[in-house]
């Protein structure tokens, strides 16, 4: 063999074990946004499983609320959806919805002395509030996840690999406009 050929073999080696790394590294970077996907997934069950027994102890003391309890079984339904279907748009705007929802009960709550002095009442408010920190730690992650995903996807040369195998690009969990205005706590407890 010619010292042309063993060049020639060495480059093409060294080409082949690029284009490996690379294919890793997407595959390591797909499989993360799945992962972080299916956290949030967890904390959705949780706080859906959660939800129910607040509304009960709600209803218990809430008579004439009866349009904000609704509200909130309402949008725990759309986020239920949104995440089986895997839309990441529905699901940012399902829990727009269900964030607000339950921003306006925990404030009805306050009309309520005996709601609120409820053991049942305090500690589902303290576990729900403690999983949509929990689920907003996650989205950033998720968001994360999906932005370094889609970065490296269009990278030069990782963008060669990613076209010839097909990779996709994630659509970002994002927030609804309003979830993102300052809240007027007045109007709360009008």
């Amino acid at each position: 063999m010619d010292m042309a050929s063993i060049i020639t073999l060495v480059i093409a080696a060294f080409v082949l074990m690029y284009a490996i790394t690379i294919y890793n590294g997407l595959v390591a970077l797909k499989h993360s946004v799945s992962k972080h996907l299916s956290n949030i997934d967890v904390l959705l069950k949780q706080r859906h499983d959660e939800l129910p027994k607040l509304v009960e102890t709600c209803k218990q003391y809430m008579q004439y609320e009866q349009q904000t309890l609704e509200g909130i079984i309402q949008a725990r339904s759309m986020v239920a959806k949104a995440q089986a279907k895997r839309d990441m748009k529905a699901l940012g705007e399902a829990e727009t919805s269900l964030r607000s929802g339950l921003g306006n009960l925990f404030a009805l709550a306050e009309n309520y002395p005996d709601l609120k002095a409820d053991d049942s009442f305090q500690h589902l408010q303290q576990r729900i509030t403690g999983l949509e920190n929990s689920i907003a730690d996650r989205r950033e992650s998720y968001n994360e996840a999906v932005n370094n995903n889609n970065v490296r996807i269009e990278q030069f040369p990782d963008v060669l690999i990613a076209r010839f195998l097909n990779f996709q690009a994630f659509e970002l969990l994002e927030f609804k406009e309003e979830e993102l205005k300052d809240v007027n706590i007045k109007s709360l407890f009008s």
